[in-house]
């Protein structure tokens, strides 16, 4: 690996379930922009700083669960956007706490606009930040929060 790549700060970026759906699934909440968009618009917004981004989607808990292990000393900091799983998922949880990596928590719509169930995640308490309501503005609120923790030239 040349110096310039060992340099590179990465970030992950995790999609949960019904996310591949996203410019199509309820646009009345979830807005028209889609997954390839946000990825798009994370890219040209990290490419400044020397950011490494790569991304997960995926509609299975373990999936989500292995690319956390996998991101285990191979990843500086993780935006996740848990869906459901959020409300739902203590094994989720248990694997971000288990590896350590500081994460921003994305929820496209303001979960404390909508059902009673949705107004608790699992994640919340144990997350660096976490977004909500902001639509796909989230994500790079997310990232410039990372941005912003970055070691100044």
């Amino acid at each position: 690996m040349n110096t310039k790549e060992a340099e590179k700060t990465k970030v992950l970026v995790i999609n949960g379930p019904n996310l591949n759906l996203l410019g199509t699934r309820e646009p009345e909440v979830y807005g028209s922009q889609t997954l390839v968009d946000v990825q798009q618009q994370l890219i040209s917004l990290s490419q400044p700083y020397n950011l490494e981004v790569d991304f997960v989607q995926s509609n299975a808990e373990a999936e989500l669960i292995e690319a956390i292990h996998e991101a285990r000393n191979a990843v500086d900091f993780i935006i996740i956007n848990p869906a459901a799983y959020a409300h739902t998922s203590i094994a989720l949880r248990d694997a971000l706490a288990a590896v350590s990596i500081p994460f921003f928590e994305v929820h496209i719509s303001n979960i404390y606009r909508r059902e009673k169930f949705r107004h608790f995640s699992y994640l919340a308490d144990i997350a660096s930040a976490t977004l909500s309501g902001f639509g796909t503005y989230g994500y790079s609120l997310a990232m410039l929060a990372i941005i912003n923790q970055l070691p100044r030239n």
